[in-house]
């Protein structure tokens, strides 16, 4: 039975690297470009009407050479424009990939910390002498559900793809609102069979109940207000693709600790 609580013990140790946490200084990535597109039509208009202002009245003499120095300020204008469009481009791209690739690393490491508990648990009621097969049903059927639905997404291709195109970018938003939904329901439901399973065997595993769940959040609503308030509900979508995450990793910690330590005394 050692070996099983060591492979759970493997798990949560994983979560260093797959449950990150991202700060909510990344809406910056999506309020700077708002300001700075403001800012810089501002600006644009004053340098476009003082060139004009400072332009000769008469024609130069016929052989003179066309000067470009009243122009300069907006082409410099210009230069820094599309230099900021592309820094904009390649930080979005970053933001996009690390929210798809926590989403593809929690839910690759939640499949194996439900395998190694499922494990754990019946080389316990083994050693119990306690037939939890028909109890533990559920939690292999929900095991099967979460191998066939929360599949991987190709991170980096669905980040460039939100870059280009806005169609791609909406359904990014999409799928990271309704796969952790979808997960976290999945996981209530698992960990309440293993806490029945576990009490059948003796252990008293009470599942912590949830400082905040997640919504279902609508996907039509959030994407018509984004639209009507030309954007500025996307501050709000983006602070929620952050927030939401955060909130699951950081009960995962409380149940998955608890968890560990109610089996490591069974191992003792």
């Amino acid at each position: 039975m050692s070996v099983e609580i060591e492979n759970v013990r493997k798990d949560l140790r994983m979560r260093v690297e797959t449950d990150s946490m991202m700060s909510s200084a990344w809406i910056l990535v999506y309020v700077i470009p708002i300001l700075v597109a403001i800012l810089w039509v501002a600006v644009f208009i004053v340098v476009m009407i003082s060139t004009i202002t400072t332009l000769p009245t008469t024609p130069p003499p016929t052989g003179q050479p066309i000067t470009t120095v009243q122009f300069a300020p907006i082409f410099a204008s210009m230069v820094l424009l599309y230099g900021f469009v592309i820094i904009f481009f390649i930080v979005f791209i970053v933001l996009v990939y690390k929210l798809v690739r926590r989403r593809n690393t929690h839910f690759k490491r939640q499949i194996f910390l439900f395998e190694d508990v499922v494990a754990a648990v019946k080389a316990i009621a083994a050693k119990k002498g306690v037939d939890v097969e028909v109890g533990l049903a559920s939690g292999e059927r929900t095991v099967r559900e979460v191998r066939a639905e929360e599949t991987e997404k190709n991170a980096m291709l669905w980040a460039i793809l939100a870059v280009i195109t806005g169609l791609a970018l909406w359904y990014v938003w999409y799928f990271l609102m309704k796969d952790f939904y979808k997960h976290e329901r999945r996981e209530d439901g698992f960990w309440e069979d293993i806490s029945r399973m576990l009490d059948k065997c003796g252990i008293k595993f009470s599942v912590p109940r949830r400082m905040e769940t997640l919504p279902e959040r609508s996907f039509v609503l959030y994407l018509i207000l984004t639209i009507i308030t030309l954007g500025f509900f996307g501050i709000y979508w983006l602070y929620v693709l952050l927030k939401d995450p955060n909130q699951h990793f950081k009960y995962h910690i409380q149940i998955e600790d608890q968890l560990l330590s109610n089996l490591e005394t069974i191992a003792i």
